[in-house]
């Protein structure tokens, strides 16, 4: 056989360079073989990734940010999802891959004692400035979360018109900021968001071929229900929530805290889960540090020490994903290229937070409190907590009575307060639970970022064979009458 001489040299650069990149941090186990992924960017023009950041993917990064609320009480959301696209930025994405979903009326709230900035921590820098305005205001639905996730751009209304026109090589970072409940997410438009809903586009998403792996970081009361029981592995996903299936999220940076926000804030700057995976983000060199480094060091910060003021940070999917490098993701600081992953949180842990859910009453409270006696503001303070008071009245009375006519007294509260054994969905027929609840509301008025709290006990409704005559039949007689404040009303719920 003729060996020609070109071939043998060849081949011997080709074990030169296996040689050499063996000797590097990629490997597929341990026989050394590179990740086919990791030796394509060899053979690729100009030697690199096409991301810009140092080679780590043949991929290019992509990231969704979304804060699913409005209003000045709910500075906090519109605030985390400011610094995650900020410390993106920093890490090497384009805007033309970070697609941003926000009301946008924080900033120049005449609330806001700094017009034009927001913030996230008490000496945190302006983290507004340069953000996309994608999807803002009534365009910050459901339906575009959906369509951008999808890349269907035919399906958008309104808004910039960016979507995530991924590839197979592509990885992809979404990250959700907002008030939540059991199996439900809230949106600042209606209705709100069901978890069946996103899993199902989540495995469109996979079923298109349109990525090679996705990270999803869930900020929410009751995150965990998003995902447990429901979202298979198999997808390539791996998603994080700030709290467990049963549990609140928390509010951090508050009034009140060690460390508080400056003195002229009177709402809460962050939240924990979410302040804990960018602050950690924000210092280390995420070359260095896997999505699993990560998910322990937020999951102890965010249990507070296991104190009354925190949760648990669960992790989902396909976990075998945590051992990628957040850079994969994230990219990376340039700056941040000295420091390294050190397994223990220095970062300050606060001396306690606010239930996300009571972080309006928190705002409404504080401003009433620094108000001058008799002056309009505090008036208006006044009224703003008072309704909001008014409503988680009628509201926790509604359901609580509601479950009483369609069950009895005694059996009524145990069917309201079941809680499914771990790993099983919230509800077995999604269609059914949406029934109810928009049935409730017909007659009770919205459920709204309160109210939420409540899915869970219609599920089991739900769960128990309840049709929608026989709701429609208690709640009618379970509410006479509704609170006529704001938070009542039907364009802050799920009805659609």
């Amino acid at each position: 056989m003729t060996v020609f001489p070109a071939a043998i040299a060849a081949v011997a650069a080709l074990l030169a360079l296996a040689t050499l990149v063996a000797g590097g941090r990629h490997f597929a186990g341990d026989n050394g073989l590179l990740l086919p992924s990791e030796a394509s960017r060899f053979f690729r023009p100009g030697g690199a990734a096409d991301d810009d950041t140092g080679g780590e993917s043949a991929g290019t990064r992509w990231a969704v940010l979304i804060a699913g609320s409005n209003g000045y009480w709910n500075y906090r959301h519109q605030a985390d999802i400011c610094h995650a696209y900020q410390l993106l930025k920093k890490g090497g994405l384009k805007d033309e891959n970070i697609i941003v979903l926000m009301y946008d009326d924080i900033s120049f709230n005449e609330e806001n004692p700094r017009p034009g900035i927001i913030i996230n921590s008490p000496h945190g820098e302006d983290v507004y400035e340069g953000v996309p305005k994608d999807y803002t205001g009534e365009d910050v639905t459901v339906d575009n979360f959906f369509a951008v996730i999808l890349g269907n751009k035919t399906a958008l209304s309104g808004g910039s018109g960016k979507v995530l026109d991924s590839g197979p090589n592509d990885h992809i970072f979404i990250y959700y900021s907002d008030h939540g409940g059991p199996g439900v997410l809230g949106m600042p438009t209606s209705p709100y968001l069901y978890a069946n809903d996103l899993i199902e586009v989540l495995k469109k998403k996979h079923a298109s071929g349109t990525y090679k792996s996705l990270v999803f970081y869930l900020e929410a009361c009751e995150s965990g229900s998003i995902f447990e029981g429901l979202l298979p592995e198999g997808l390539n996903i791996y998603a994080t929530t700030a709290a467990n299936a049963e549990e609140s999220s928390w509010g951090t940076y508050c009034p009140g805290e060690d460390p508080s926000p400056p003195p002229e804030y009177e709402t809460c700057l962050g939240d924990l889960y979410s302040v804990a995976w960018m602050e950690d983000s924000d210092v280390h060199n995420l070359r260095t540090e896997t999505l699993r480094q990560q998910y322990e060091l937020v999951k102890k910060r965010t249990a507070n020490d296991n104190s009354v003021y925190g949760s648990h940070v669960m992790q989902y999917g396909d976990l075998n994903l945590n051992k990628e490098d957040l850079v994969l993701y994230m990219g990376t600081n340039p700056a941040n290229d000295n420091y390294t992953y050190v397994d223990d949180n220095s970062l300050r842990l606060p001396s306690k937070a606010v239930n996300q859910r009571d972080a309006d009453l928190v705002h409404f409270w504080d401003k009433f409190r620094k108000a001058p006696e008799g002056s309009p503001r505090k008036a208006e303070a006044q009224k703003q907590f008072l309704e909001a008071m008014s409503h988680r009245t009628h509201i926790d009375h509604a359901i609580k009575l509601v479950g009483r006519l369609l069950f009895g007294i005694k059996k009524g509260s145990e069917v309201l307060k079941t809680v499914r054994p771990a790993g099983q969905p919230l509800v077995d027929d999604w269609h059914c639970l949406k029934t109810l609840v928009r049935t409730f509301e017909a007659h009770c008025g919205s459920l709204s970022q309160y109210g939420m709290k409540h899915m869970r006990s219609i599920a089991n409704i739900c769960n128990a064979g309840i049709e929608k005559e026989q709701m429609a039949e208690a709640s009618a007689q379970a509410c006479v009458t509704i609170p006529p404040g704001p938070w009542s009303s039907l364009d802050k719920g799920f009805s659609a």
